[in-house]
């Protein structure tokens, strides 16, 4: 049955496999930080991970470290955004419904969009500025700032968008000759790295049979997001697979209610929903435009 999928179908159903897995490892770190410090959390998992990246990237020749002097300068600086996102994003995590946090992570095409025309200088058409504009306004329907401006959960979702975008800026200046595996790992390594750092101020707590098997169960759905999402951009067309990245808000929003008994309000839903018709519509627009650069 598989086999008779066309190759957007196959990305189609791995970039959603990708975005459960991502979504399940949300899961069961929220669920781990209901008993054990974030640093803890973040030390293990990530030894777990880095190790899982380690075997893998060995096992397909993908780790290459004689990089150019540019290059790692470019892999350090994503790296360290990397693990400050990974800070701000389990803060919001942690006291925020999954859903939530989730729909504001949705910005990230349009903030990556929009900081590389900042930044770059690369030239945006009419018709994505207003996806951009669009997109900040769902946001805000998210967020609904007070008079007293945002909630501690709220900054930090969007001090960990600005984070990814930050990385993802990193990402787009790498040579196309740096594996990606090179670069996983040395991020994994650096949040585990951070993780370590942070734990010298906390009292780290005895690991349970439950929180052990939930952070095996971490470990593994990270990993799992992670490959899965390069095998869907390895196997059809970037303009058909990418905005399968939004079912992520779906699978979180089935967890929420199954697991955390939550479910966010409607202008909450509209502002998100107004947010993923802009970030798609963003990429559908983006990926002619890049396909013409490689030609």
């Amino acid at each position: 049955m598989i086999s008779a999928l066309t190759a957007n179908q196959k990305g189609a159903l791995l970039m959603m496999g990708s975005m459960a897995g991502f979504t399940l490892n949300d899961g069961f770190i929220k669920l781990l930080g209901q008993n054990l410090p974030l640093s803890q959390i973040l030390t293990l998992r990530g030894l777990l991970v880095s190790v899982l990246i380690f075997g893998l990237a060995r096992a397909l020749g993908a780790l290459r470290l004689n990089l150019s002097r540019r290059d790692w300068g470019l892999v350090i600086g994503r790296s360290v955004a990397e693990a400050v996102t990974t800070y701000f994003f389990l803060s919001a995590l942690m006291v925020m419904p999954i859903a939530n946090i989730t729909a504001i992570l949705q910005m990230l095409p349009l903030t990556v969009t929009l900081a590389a025309v900042l930044v770059f200088g690369e030239t945006v058409g009419w018709r994505r500025s207003l996806a951009i504009a669009a997109g900040f306004l769902g946001m805000l329907l998210i967020v609904r700032p007070g008079p007293n401006g945002f909630d501690s959960g709220t900054g930090y979702a969007i001090a960990a968008v600005a984070c990814i975008t930050a990385r993802d800026l990193f990402t787009r200046r790498l040579s196309a000759e740096v594996p990606s595996m090179t670069v996983s790992l040395v991020a994994a390594l650096s949040v585990t790295a951070f993780g370590a750092l942070w734990g010298l101020g906390e009292d780290w707590q005895p690991i349970s049979y439950d929180a052990g098997a939930m952070l095996l169960g971490a470990s593994g759905m990270i990993f799992v997001g992670y490959l899965f999402s390069v095998m869907a951009m390895r196997v059809g067309d970037v303009s058909a697979v990418a905005p399968f990245r939004y079912t992520g808000l779906l699978w979180a929003l089935l967890l929420g209610w199954a697991v955390f008994d939550s479910w966010p309000d409607a202008l909450t839903l509209v502002g998100a929903a107004i947010v993923v018709a802009a970030g798609v519509f963003s990429l559908m627009r983006e990926a002619p435009r890049r396909i013409s650069e490689l030609e």
